[in-house]
């Protein structure tokens, strides 16, 4: 019973994650950056001369740090499929994505749920996966292990013969 009444007593001091907001964002963000501009909810900033940008929408509880890389039609396909490769291998957090014909690094996540740590992780990642396109595709040091080429085309027997409609 002393472990019970211990732990309930003890429960509320433990941070199972924080009410992320427009304002702690602001602070996080204002800290790391090198120089920022922009009003909560929306803000440019720089890290190490390499542009980051994020966005809130607090309706939806959702959030997003950006950063251009370069103009999309200036990729060649070998390129584009080493960004979706790494997607999946190198990039984690992070993702590569293209609008309005920019290649951009991205990290999209709940906004409320995200801790201190998670931010600034976030743009550790946006800033690695940006400086690295092109090489390593990295967001960071750690990377999933794959069995083989990643070069090779599926027989499109097999393919068919396994695809199911979901």
């Amino acid at each position: 019973m002393r472990k019970v009444i211990f732990l309930l007593c003890l429960l509320p001091l433990l941070s199972f994650g924080q009410e992320m907001n427009n304002d702690k964002l602001n602070e996080i963000y204002t800290t790391l950056s090198d120089s920022i501009q922009g009003n909560n909810g929306a803000w440019q900033f720089f890290v190490n001369d390499v542009q980051l940008a994020s966005f809130t929408d607090t309706n939806h509880n959702r959030m997003r740090i950006i950063s251009p890389i370069v103009e999309a039609n200036s990729l060649d396909d070998d390129l584009l499929k080493a960004a979706l490769v790494a997607n999946f291998h190198t990039a984690l957090d992070v993702k590569y994505a293209v609008s309005e014909g920019i290649l951009w690094a991205v990290f999209i996540h709940p906004l409320k749920e995200l801790t201190d740590h998670q931010v600034k992780d976030a743009i550790s990642q946006v800033y690695h996966a940006n400086i690295n396109f092109g090489t390593t595709f990295a967001s960071t040091s750690l990377t999933f292990p794959w069995a083989g080429s990643e070069a090779k085309e599926p027989d499109k027997k097999k393919k068919t013969s396994k695809t199911k409609k979901i």
